[in-house]
Formats: structure tokens, C-alpha cells, sequence
């Protein structure tokens, strides 16, 4: 079908959660269920802010909803404390999955830190196989379900611990069960990716791919850091690669003629990013929430979401902690929609960004774009069929 058919179909009213999606950037620890924190916290006597679903859902949403990533990342003392056991984390782990599958992700990283759970005895590799075996468990009740979903783990070392080789071991250890990247996350303001240069050297030699929280809580520094000492093949968020481009006044009022030429001036690292089609994580709400854009506005459309796409990086859609931010994939692609007014071939461009940025072989990418195009392109037919 082609592009013109797209935009055409997207005039009509089309159900954004039956499209395939590609999640990349979705915390393990980020989207329990609040009923499932409430089984589990009371098992183990840890006591919670609030004590109902919709109570608790409302704490984290408005926790999170501060403006300061400090402020957001306290909400996780609750759900971490509850997945510090084997049939926990196995729980919280397909579960996880089987709310993908249920908001249309075919594809999906979960990225969470194993050494965040090991209070309780287990070791780092027997959270990873509890993980793992939860992953698995939602991923069949999916596809028994007549969904498709494939899953990966993104093994995370925390910024401010000093177990960065140890965690990349653990994740080369399993990088046949499972594990499919890493990350290094938490506070990013005085931990630059060059704490962990070793890590990171050692990595690389594995060919083992790299994900790296940067230009989230902090600015360029911290991305062109993740670029050099980290390696990174994509950036966790980089919303603030932002910071490096300098718009025309004539063009503030419209982000979207930012592409014409002698509008948009980029500066060495923005233009490295994009000319190398370095993917950007971005994560529409919680940026929003974190107060990660305040430098280009107060509301979500602000955020230099549309900026970037118009002027060629690699952008992709992800909810980063859909509990936290009480949000879904689908709602992340509606509030763009509404905001920026992409139609249905903008949606595909962006899922296929993320296509090509997941780590997956060749092949199976490959196969995944066939898969994701056919889609779009039955959805655009079957509203074109109706208004016919």
C-alpha cells in the first residue's frame, strides 16, 4: 500500500492497540500490576502508600507526575520490594508480557537490574532464570491466546554501584537464555557511562549490544559519554540531543518546517546522531513527567518529539514505566497522534524504526518488518473497504 493509501485510511478512526508495536524501552520494575503489588506486599509484610488498586495506581501516578526523576525513581522502593523473590519475579514477569500482548507489542526489551534483587537470597543468575522463565510463561499464555509476542532481557547495572564488569558478565552469561542487551540506569547526573569504560571495552570485544540511559536528567555531556566510553548502538531517551539544535525564530511557532534547509542548525553531535541513524528512546510521558524537556516547554507539546522525526533521527516510541506513568504503548502513539497529527504512515515509519533498532539478527528483523508492514497495510484496507 502506499503512503498516499496510508494517509487516506488515517483520516478515519483506526484502533491504534490492534496495530503491531515494538517496545524498547519498558523498566520490568516500571509496569506491575497494582493488584499484584498489593498480593504481594502483603506475603511479605511491606507496606504500601495506599491500600486499593485504584488508590495505589493514583499514588504512582501522581508521584511520578513531579517534574524530578529523583522524585520519580522513589516510587520503585515499592514494586522492587515486592520482587525479591523467585515466584515474584516470575509473576511480575509474565505478567508484564501478557500486558504487552494485550496492547498489541510483538516485540519487546525488558530492561531491569538483577542486582536490585537479590535481598532475599537470590543470586544475580537466579533472577535473571526467574525472569526468564516468567518472560517465557507470558509469551505462551499470549501466543496460546492467539498472540504474537517475542521477548528479550535488557540486563541493567545501577549508575552509582560499582558493579558494572560483574553485571556485563552476567548478562554474557546468559545471552543465549534470554538476555539480549545491556543498560546502566538510575541517577544520571554525576554518573557519566565512562564510570564503567571497562565494562563497556569488555562488552564490545563480546559483541554483546548497548543501550545506554543518556540525556534523560542530564545533557550532552552524558549522551556523547554513552557514545564514547559506552559504545552505545542506541540512546535510552537522548531526548535533550535536542539541545544541540538551534531553530530560527520564524520557525518556533512550527517545529514541523524544522526540516527545510537553513532552519534547523545542528550542531557535531546532534548531526552525528542523526547521520549515523543512532535510534533515540523516547518516552513521550515520562519525559514529560521527569521534567526532562523543561528546557523547550511545560506541556507535552513541547516536548521536540516532532522536531527530531521532521529533521531525520531515528526516533521510536516506548512507554519507559507504564505503571509509573500510567500510561500504554497505544496511549503513547494516541498522545502523538493528538498532539502532532501523524497519520497512519507516520505510525508505521516509527514502528519500523524501532524494528530496526531492536536487537535482533538480521533475519529476524527482517521478518519482523514483513510482519509489522502487513499489518498496517490490512489496517489501512479494512478502513479504506468501510468508507468505500
Amino acid at each position: 500500500m502506499t503512503q498516499t493509501q496510508h494517509e487516506a485510511a488515517s483520516d478515519a478512526a483506526i484502533d491504534i492497540r490492534t496495530l503491531p508495536k515494538i517496545s524498547l524501552h519498558d523498566h520490568l520494575d516500571g509496569g506491575l500490576r497494582p493488584a499484584t503489588i498489593l498480593e504481594l506486599a502483603a506475603e511479605i509484610g511491606h507496606d504500601l502508600p495506599a491500600g486499593d488498586q485504584e488508590s495505589l495506581r493514583a499514588w504512582f501516578r501522581e508521584s511520578a507526575d513531579s517534574g524530578s526523576l529523583e522524585r520519580y525513581l522513589e516510587t520503585f522502593d515499592h514494586t522492587i520490594a515486592v520482587m525479591q523473590t523467585r515466584e515474584g519475579l516470575i509473576r511480575v514477569a509474565r505478567e508484564f508480557v501478557e500486558d504487552l500482548a494485550l496492547d498489541g507489542v510483538v516485540y519487546g526489551e525488558v530492561r531491569w537490574a538483577p542486582e536490585q534483587h537479590t535481598r532475599q537470597g537470590l543470586s544475580l543468575d537466579d533472577a535473571v532464570e526467574a525472569v526468564q522463565e516468567g518472560l517465557e510463561a507470558g509469551a505462551a499464555a499470549a501466543i496460546a491466546a492467539g498472540r504474537i509476542i517475542q521477548v528479550g532481557q535488557l540486563i541493567t547495572a545501577m549508575r552509582h554501584a560499582d558493579r558494572g564488569q560483574e553485571i556485563a558478565e552476567l548478562a554474557l552469561r546468559h545471552r543465549d537464555r534470554g538476555a539480549v542487551g545491556f543498560d546502566i540506569a538510575g541517577a544520571e547526573n554525576g554518573f557519566l557511562p565512562s564510570r564503567f569504560a571497562d565494562a563497556f571495552t569488555f562488552l564490545a570485544a563480546e559483541q554483546f549490544p548497548v543501550t545506554i540511559h543518556a540525556g534523560e536528567a542530564a545533557g550532552l555531556e552524558s549522551i556523547q559519554d554513552a557514545l564514547v566510553a559506552g559504545r552505545a548502538l542506541r540512546l535510552g531517551h537522548g531526548v535533550r540531543i535536542a539541545e544541540d539544535i538551534e531553530i530560527e525564530e520564524s520557525a518556533q511557532e512550527e517545529q514541523t518546517e524544522a526540516q527545510e534547509i537553513g532552519i534547523a542548525d545542528l550542531g557535531r553531535l546532534a548531526s552525528w546522531v542523526r547521520d549515523r541513524g543512532i535510534p533515540l528512546e523516547l518516552c513521550p510521558s515520562s519525559n514529560l513527567q521527569t521534567g526532562a524537556i523543561a528546557a523547550f516547554g511545560s506541556g507535552i507539546d513541547a516536548h521536540p518529539f516532532d522536531l527530531l522525526y521532521q529533521l531525520g533521527f531515528k526516533v521510536t516510541v516506548n512507554p519507559d514505566n507504564r505503571l509509573m506513568s500510567g500510561v500504554t504503548l497505544t496511549g503513547e502513539f494516541e498522545l502523538l497522534v493528538d498532539t502532532f497529527g501523524y497519520d497512519l504512515g507516520d505510525l508505521l515509519e516509527l514502528t519500523l524504526n524501532a524494528v530496526d533498532a531492536a536487537f535482533l539478527p538480521l533475519e529476524d528483523r527482517e521478518a519482523l518488518v514483513g510482519h509489522v508492514t502487513s499489518r498496517f497495510d490490512a489496517a489501512a484496507a479494512g478502513v479504506a473497504a468501510e468508507a468505500s
